[in-house]
């Protein structure tokens, strides 16, 4: 027989997730940088790494005020009440 167990399920937002996706792509793009061959292409891997923890700060720092409980305004096509 299965139970009803309620599992209380966490809020997965695409903020949330591109966190993480960005934070492994820095980690793969400064592992490409350390094992290049020539000094231009590590600079260039640098440079996208660079860019894409900027980029997943950016995402933290909208999921951390979702979680702080703004509320955003109404979204394009949302009928106001």
């Amino acid at each position: 027989m299965t139970e009803n167990i309620k599992v209380q399920r966490r809020r997965v937002t695409l903020d949330s997730q591109l966190v993480s996706y960005w934070e492994r792509e820095a980690r793969r793009l400064d592992m490409m940088a350390a094992n290049a061959r020539w000094g231009w292409m590590a600079r260039t891997y640098v440079r996208k790494a660079e860019r894409a923890r900027a980029q997943g700060a950016r995402s933290a720092a909208r999921e951390a005020e979702r979680r702080a409980g703004a509320v955003p305004g109404p979204q394009e096509g949302e009928p106001q009440t």
